[in-house]
C-alpha cells in the first residue's frame, strides 16, 4: 500500500514509520517546515510540506494514497493558546478526514486516545463502553470533538474509518508529559509525589504502533475501535518501579489531593500569565487527569490484531535510559 501518514515526526509517529520501514509499503509523510525530518529520510519516506491544519496540503500530498494513518494531534495539558487545541485535534482532523473521502482512500486509521472515554461507569472500560460525563482536559475534550466528526462521516459519508486509542504510553524518546514526569523523578526535580493510589492502564509505544500498522493492514475492519494498552498500575506502584530502574530515591513527600488541586490551580495561573509551561507539570488539566485515572482492557487488540503486549518495565527502563544519554 502507499500510505499517508500524519503526525511522522512526532513520538508515537516515529515508531510508526519504523514499524513500516520493516514492511513492503511505502511512505508518505506530511511535515511541518519547521519539523525535523532526517530520521524520516533515512526511512526512506516521501515528504511533504505542510500541516493538518492546512487541508490543501492535506489534500495535495494525500492524492493516490490507498490508506490514512492519522497520527497528529496536540497532546498536552498546557498551550499559551488554548485554542490551538481546537485548531489541530478538531479541525485537523476534520480537515484530514474529509479530504479522505475526496481522494476516495481504502481506509483510515485515526489515532485518539482513551482519554476521551472520560471514567465510564463500567470499570474497566471497554471499547463499546458509553462515555463518562468528563473528558478531564482541553486535550481529551478536543480529542474527543474530533472523533465525532470522524464517526459522523462514517455514518453518513461512509468513510472507511478504524480509530485507535491508546492508553498511558511509555517509551524511549518521549517528550511529553509522560517523559518529562519521568525525568523529573529521576533528575530528582519533584519535591512531593502526587495521587499515588490512582491506577492507570499503560502500553509501550511500540505496541501502539504495531496496532496501528496492523488495523491499517486487516481487512474487513472498517468501523471497527481498538483500545491500546493492558499493563495496569497506580501511579504509586509506576514511582516504585522508575525508583528500582534507576536507583533513584523517591520524595518523601507525597500531597493530599485538594492540596495538589489548590498548587495546580496557583502555579497554571502563573503560566498563563508569563506563557511559560507550569512549574513540575502542575498544570490543572493534568492533575485533573493524573485524579481522575483511566482502567481499560486491551484486549481486543490482542484477539483480533495478534499482538502481544510488551512488559512495561521494559517501556520503562528504555525509557529512563534515554533520559539519562548525554
Amino acid at each position: 500500500m502507499k500510505i499517508f501518514i500524519t503526525g511522522a515526526t512526532g513520538f508515537i509517529g516515529r515508531h510508526v514509520a519504523k514499524r513500516l520501514a520493516q514492511t513492503e509499503h511505502q511512505m508518505r509523510c506530511l511535515v511541518r517546515e519547521t519539523s525535523d525530518v532526517n530520521e524520516l529520510k533515512k526511512l526512506g519516506a516521501t515528504l511533504v510540506t505542510g500541516d493538518v491544519v492546512d487541508k490543501s496540503s492535506v489534500l495535495e500530498g494525500m492524492k493516490g494514497c490507498d490508506a490514512v494513518l492519522n497520527v497528529a494531534g496536540l497532546y498536552s495539558f498546557w498551550e499559551p493558546k488554548r485554542q490551538v487545541f481546537a485548531e489541530v485535534n478538531i479541525t485537523g482532523a476534520r480537515n484530514v478526514m474529509e479530504c479522505a473521502l475526496e481522494t476516495g482512500v481504502d481506509k483510515v486509521v485515526h489515532v485518539s486516545t482513551a482519554g476521551v472515554y472520560g471514567k465510564p461507569a463500567e470499570q474497566p472500560f471497554t471499547e463499546e463502553s458509553h462515555v463518562g460525563p468528563d473528558r478531564f482536559c482541553e486535550y481529551f475534550r478536543t480529542k474527543y470533538e474530533g472523533d465525532l466528526i470522524a464517526w459522523n462521516l462514517y455514518q453518513t459519508k461512509g468513510l472507511p474509518l478504524v480509530m485507535v486509542y491508546p492508553g498511558a504510553v511509555l517509551g524511549s524518546g518521549d517528550p511529553k508529559a509522560s517523559g518529562q514526569y519521568i525525568g523529573n523523578l529521576i533528575h530528582r526535580r519533584l519535591p512531593a509525589t502526587v495521587f499515588e493510589g490512582r491506577p492507570f492502564t499503560f502500553v509501550h509505544v511500540r505496541d501502539v504502533a504495531e496496532i496501528i500498522v496492523r488495523a491499517a493492514e486487516k481487512e474487513n475492519n472498517i468501523g471497527e475501535k481498538y483500545l491500546a494498552g493492558n499493563h495496569r498500575m497506580t501511579w504509586g506502584q509506576g514511582n516504585e518501579m522508575i525508583s528500582e530502574i534507576s536507583g533513584v530515591a523517591l520524595p518523601k513527600l507525597s500531597l493530599p489531593g485538594p492540596l495538589v488541586m489548590m498548587n495546580a490551580a496557583l502555579l497554571t495561573l502563573i503560566a498563563n500569565i508569563i506563557k511559560k509551561p507550569p512549574l513540575w507539570g502542575m498544570a490543572t488539566d493534568q492533575m485533573r487527569v493524573m485524579r481522575a485515572g483511566y482502567v481499560f482492557d486491551g484486549s481486543k487488540a490482542e484477539k483480533e490484531l495478534g499482538i502481544t503486549y510488551t512488559p512495561i518495565r521494559v517501556a520503562l527502563e528504555e525509557a529512563i535510559a534515554s533520559l539519562r544519554e548525554p
